[in-house]
């Protein structure tokens, strides 16, 4: 069972994996978390954090990189060390949350592929999409063996519970 949480930036699709991940923190997690940095209260990159408890940068102002989305270079190296790291498809894991399927992580062929795979894979699992994009951010969407749900200020608060619901793992 494969369900994308989509919605408009800072909608609380990131908050909503990190309460699944401490709902589930007596189960079997693989893949991350992507959080953002912040130096003097202003945003200068991303940072990914799996639940292996490995971290690397993902994406920095300050980053030379022909990646880049907006301001950011990105790390694609990084991401595929954090890619076969924590998103390779392993009976052993009881969930998979994906923080999340953007424009900047669609830059690793790494990526693409273990995305695929795993939705292949019918492992259960919960990722966040750009609300936008095209590429592999609308082959994701436009697949017929996932749910979409669209995360709102309105249902936010109670987003984390219906998916509980809904996995009943």
């Amino acid at each position: 069972m494969a369900l994308l949480l989509t919605g408009a930036p800072g909608v609380g699709k990131t908050t909503t994996i990190q309460k699944l991940a401490r709902a589930y923190s007596d189960k079997t997690l693989r893949g991350f978390v992507t959080q953002e940095m912040r130096r003097a209260g202003r945003r200068v990159g991303f940072e990914i954090r799996t639940f292996g408890g490995r971290k690397q940068v993902l994406a920095h102002v300050d980053l030379d990189s022909s990646h880049r989305v907006g301001r950011y270079g990105v790390d694609v190296a990084a991401l595929d060390d954090i890619t076969e790291d924590a998103l390779t498809t392993d009976d052993a894991a009881d969930l998979y949350l994906v923080d999340e399927i953007g424009k900047m992580e669609c830059f690793s062929k790494s990526f693409r592929s273990a995305l695929r795979a795993l939705f292949a894979s019918g492992r259960p699992l919960v990722a966040t999409v750009a609300l936008r994009g095209g590429g592999f951010i609308q082959e994701v969407k436009d697949r017929a063996d996932v749910e979409s749900w669209e995360a709102t200020k309105q249902n936010r608060n109670e987003l984390p519970d219906l998916v509980v619901d809904r996995l009943r793992l």
